[in-house]
């Protein structure tokens, strides 16, 4: 992804500059560089989907919703259900990486690219996450997290008939760009937005992060939301979810009605005061 891709002049060479300082660093094991590993530039695998799947790991997570989040991937990716959806489209596989990410200079790649096209690979990505220990980061970045899963498939290397990027957490932007530049742009670029937003912990301050997700964060033909609102439903949710990002058919029984009045897209940055920032001129709270 480029920054003119953004289509906000200097804030989006600033973003740009981020996502690339960002990707010079993050490498895997011993000193492997994550987005090259696997892939032969000059013949590009083809594939039914790439998916990237974004976490939120930001502070407002507790240590439950830590744990049932991560078990619920890993659950979710060796599940036999899973494994079928990613065996069943016109090619037989799927690209799929794993990141978490909190604030504006926290996005990492927890497990990089892997092809799924059985349940051996599937167990293997499932064992390579379960074995990672969790960090968590400050502040809560949706825009960046969007901005990096669309660098991600940018680069992945893989021709995929569909692009999607699976965000899950339990809070409003509050750093970096607005999240609707963020959207918008992945979207121009044909890339999907999914939502998973976690409700184990109703935020005091957005009471409707459903709506927000909704209004806000996911976007491109066929987007949808699927709330969790207790830890037991959370690995059948994810698990649904991610069959059906996969099939790219989702149901229109978990695509939430449109709010009354529609969600305040700068809510994060208001409660946090962000205005103040270089994404933000000539706004104050």
């Amino acid at each position: 992804m480029t920054g003119a891709r953004f289509e906000v002049g200097r804030r989006s060479r600033q973003l740009h500059g981020i996502i690339q300082a960002g990707l010079a660093w993050i490498t895997l094991g011993c000193g492997t560089p994550a987005l090259s590993q696997g892939i032969d530039a000059q013949t590009p695998p083809r594939v039914d989907v790439a998916l990237v799947i974004a976490v939120d790991v930001s502070r407002s997570m507790d240590d439950e919703e830590f744990r049932v989040q991560r078990d619920g991937y890993v659950e979710a990716i060796r599940h036999s259900d899973f494994v079928k959806a990613t065996t069943s489209g016109g090619y037989g596989r799927i690209a799929l990486t794993y990141v978490e990410w909190s604030g504006q200079f926290y996005q990492k790649i927890v497990v990089p690219w892997r092809v799924i096209d059985g349940a051996k690979a599937a167990e293997s990505f499932s064992e390579a996450l379960e074995a990672e220990p969790t960090v968590t980061g400050h502040g809560t970045s949706v825009s960046l997290a969007i901005a990096f899963g669309s660098e991600l498939l940018a680069t992945s290397g893989y021709e995929a008939a569909r692009r999607v990027i699976d965000i899950s957490g339990d809070g409003t932007n509050n750093y970096g760009p607005p999240v609707t530049n963020a959207r918008d742009a992945a979207v121009a670029a044909g890339i999907v937005i999914n939502g998973l937003p976690i409700l184990l912990r109703p935020s005091p301050i957005v009471p409707d992060i459903v709506g927000y997700y909704s209004d806000c964060v996911i976007g491109g033909a066929g987007a949808f939301v699927l709330p969790v609102r207790n830890a037991s439903e959370f690995a059948a949710a994810i698990r649904r979810k991610l069959i059906l990002e996969v099939a790219g058919r989702p149901s229109t029984t978990i695509i939430p009605a449109a709010a009354k009045e529609p969600s305040d897209c700068l809510i994060g940055e208001r409660t946090r005061g962000r205005f103040t920032d270089q994404y933000y001129p000539g706004l104050d709270n």
